[in-house]
């Protein structure tokens, strides 16, 4: 296999939770993680992230929200870069995972907003985005990069280790032996329904540190029926 020289790359991610965006700088060469730079999450603003909730499930969302949403991740790299400019010229890359409207991969439909070459001529930095299309064209799940991420994480971790990310939906990444394929697939709900429930029924967005939850008690029927 070809060695690469390590380059910086600046990833952002909106996800269904639409609480924010999230922005991780990381040197890799593409197989290995070098090295952790900094990160930062930005709250939407009201009007974008009500925007982005009308639009869920629409197959051809009015242009203004990918607009919105796009100069919204323009200005968390410039935000990011004002706190820490020994970064502006070393990124040689950015992904913009943009956000998912709809999702549906065994039918082959996936759809994210987020504009690339708009965002690229705002920050005069390559971006990469789109990465849920050819992966679900191909009979795959939409997420072709996290178990990847994962397995570079787990390189010096006894196997085989199970990865749960618990987001606004659930996935899990099984890597079975050092030379494996990895494995990964959604589980179902993470924390989506459960901010919905909080949003809906409370004057808060979320259930911050558990607080509500870890007032009520567990329904061992119920559990059990859902296990």
């Amino acid at each position: 296999m070809p060695e690469f020289a390590p380059i910086w790359a600046l990833g952002m991610m909106s996800g269904t939770s639409m609480d924010g965006i999230d922005t991780a700088i990381i040197q890799t060469d593409g197989e290995r993680m070098v090295e952790f730079g900094p990160a930062s999450t930005t709250p939407y603003e009201c009007c974008v992230r009500d925007a982005i909730r009308a639009a869920l499930g629409q197959s051809r969302p009015d242009p203004s929200v990918t607009r919105a949403l796009t100069d919204a991740h323009a200005n968390c790299i410039e935000a990011l870069f004002f706190q820490r400019p020994e970064y502006r010229d070393k990124i040689a890359i950015v992904g913009l995972h943009g956000h998912t409207l709809m999702h549906a991969p065994a039918d082959g439909l996936t759809l994210q907003i987020g504009d690339g070459p708009r965002l690229a001529e705002q920050i005069q930095i390559d971006v990469i985005s789109d990465f849920r299309s050819a992966d679900v064209a191909a009979g795959g799940q939409g997420a072709p990069l996290a178990p990847l991420y994962h397995q570079a994480l787990c390189d010096n971790i006894d196997k085989p280790t199970i990865i749960l990310n618990i987001g606004g939906i659930s996935n899990v990444t099984w890597i079975g032996s050092p030379d494996a394929d990895p494995v990964a697939f959604d589980t179902g709900p993470g924390n989506a329904l459960m901010d919905d429930w909080v949003s809906n029924t409370t004057d808060f967005p979320f259930d911050l540190d558990g607080q509500i939850s870890a007032r009520g008690r567990v329904d061992g029927p119920a559990l059990g029926r859902l296990l």
